[in-house]
Parts: structure tokens; C-alpha cells; sequence
């Protein structure tokens, strides 16, 4: 298949059908960039109709998943206009809408940093493995913002009860953890044990129908409810309002500076 888009922040390998992506940001602990969110955007439009990509297997490189919304991003957004926060806080919620709806089953491989923004990423994930010793978070809170654009899946994925408690205290928890809690299906404690856990996995995909597959992922998500447009839209304007308040850069400033915020001394 000749017409993946060239990427500069990710990695990607299609081998019998089913597409690897990887996260190529070692540099942040893979990070989410705009120009990460645009690329696997693209990556999801180039595979929407093609039948012959059965399934999407998403990691990340330096033993790390993704460690959330890239700060820098947020801080260089300041000197765009008025509405540039909220512009690119609402992108990542399109890329989650258009991640849980592909119509590939999506596989994320969880390992060290699964926080804010990937951590949303595994919420939209049809199939979650992890190793024992990923650690999972919201850290929104602690750096002055709201999880704006991951709240509604995360809900969906946890339930309430458990994503009131993590979003408002910030709380890290393990893989172990995370699979009490239903956000992952797999917990392996070595990378060549994740790896032969995905080739199983893999295997039961691979034995169903892809159009079958695709339309029951559909009927499914139809029956859970799904977050609508205007609830994320309102999100994306409450995010801006945060990142652009003292609380918002106070905590983004903590962050590259390397110490803590004010609130937290």
C-alpha cells in the first residue's frame, strides 16, 4: 500500500493487514505535537476505506506511550490570537472522535507515560495491553488546566465514579491498576510477553470479517452514546479560558521551568 502519508512524528509499518503506528517523539516521551495529531489524522483518512487494513496497532518508542499534550505547543499557542488555545485544544478532541470511529479495530500497546492525552488514547481504543509498570494519569489539574477534550471518553471507558477521582486529584496508578478499572483488557510484565500477547490478539482479529468487524464496531458504539460535538466545542472554549488564566500559566511555566506551581509549593 503506497499512499500512507509521509510522516515526520510517527513510524508506520503495514504488515498483513494490519497497520503499526508508532509515536516518534523520544525527545517528550512522545508528546502530542500539532504536528502529531495532524499526522495521525491523516493516517486514519488514508486507511478509512481501505478493507485491507484490518486493524491499527498504536505504541510509541523509548519504552514510553505518550505523555500527554505537548506544553511548549500550549505556550507558543499565547502569541497566536485570542482563540488559538481553544483551536488547538479542540483538534485533539476531532482526532479521538475520528480514532474511536475508525472502522479498523485499534490496539494501543501501553508502556511507560500513558498521561493526559495518551491516556485519552487508550480510552478510544478498542483493545488495550499494557505493562504492568505503565504509568497511567490525568495531570491536567496539577498544571492548571482541565482535560478538556479526554473527559467524555475517559467517562465512557471507566465510568464516573473512577474518572471524578482521577482527574480531580491527578492520582498516577500502574498498569495492574488500570486493568481493575477497565481501561485495559491485557497487563504483561515484559515487553516479549506484550508482544506475544498482540500476536494472539491479532490472530482472534484477523479470523473476523473486516466488514463485519467494522459494522458491529459501529453498532456498538452507537448503543454506549457517544460525546457530541457541541459538549466537546464547549470544552475546547473552557480549556482556553484555563491555559490563558493565572492558573493556566502559572502551571504551564512550573512545568518548563521544572519546579511546581505555586498552588503545590
Amino acid at each position: 500500500m503506497n499512499n500512507l502519508p509521509v510522516c515526520q512524528t510517527l513510524l508506520l509499518e503495514l504488515h498483513n493487514g494490519v497497520l503499526h503506528v508508532t509515536l516518534n517523539r523520544p525527545e517528550s516521551r512522545n508528546a502530542m505535537s500539532v504536528q502529531m495529531v495532524t499526522e495521525l489524522r491523516s493516517v486514519l483518512a488514508s486507511v478509512r476505506d481501505k478493507p485491507g487494513v484490518r486493524a491499527l496497532v498504536i505504541g510509541g518508542v523509548g519504552g514510553h506511550f505518550c505523555a500527554g499534550g505537548d506544553i511548549k505547543d500550549m505556550a507558543n499557542a499565547r502569541t497566536q490570537g485570542p482563540n488559538a488555545h481553544r483551536d488547538l485544544n479542540r483538534v485533539f478532541g476531532a482526532l479521538l472522535q475520528e480514532m474511536q470511529h475508525a472502522p479498523q479495530v485499534v490496539i494501543t500497546i501501553l508502556q511507560g507515560a500513558v498521561l493526559g492525552g495518551g491516556f485519552g488514547l487508550a480510552c478510544v481504543s478498542d483493545i488495550a495491553m499494557a505493562d504492568h509498570s505503565a504509568q497511567f494519569g490525568l495531570p491536567e489539574t496539577s498544571l492548571g488546566l482541565l482535560p478538556a477534550q479526554i473527559v467524555p471518553f475517559v467517562v465512557q471507558r471507566i465510568g464516573l465514579t473512577q474518572a471524578r477521582r482521577l482527574a480531580l486529584t491527578a492520582a498516577r496508578f500502574d498498569g495492574i491498576q488500570a486493568r481493575k478499572m477497565g481501561l485495559v483488557h491485557f497487563v504483561e510484565h515484559d515487553p516479549q510477553a506484550l508482544a506475544e500477547r498482540l500476536d494472539e490478539v491479532l490472530a482472534h482479529v484477523l479470523c473476523c470479517a473486516p466488514g463485519a468487524n467494522a459494522a458491529t464496531k459501529k453498532l456498538l458504539l452507537a448503543s454506549a452514546g457517544q460525546p457530541t460535538d457541541a459538549l466537546l466545542d464547549e470544552a475546547a472554549e473552557w480549556f482556553s479560558e484555563a491555559v490563558t488564566g493565572p492558573e493556566g500559566v502559572e502551571g504551564t511555566m512550573a512545568f518548563l521551568q521544572k519546579r511546581k506551581p505555586g498552588w503545590a509549593s
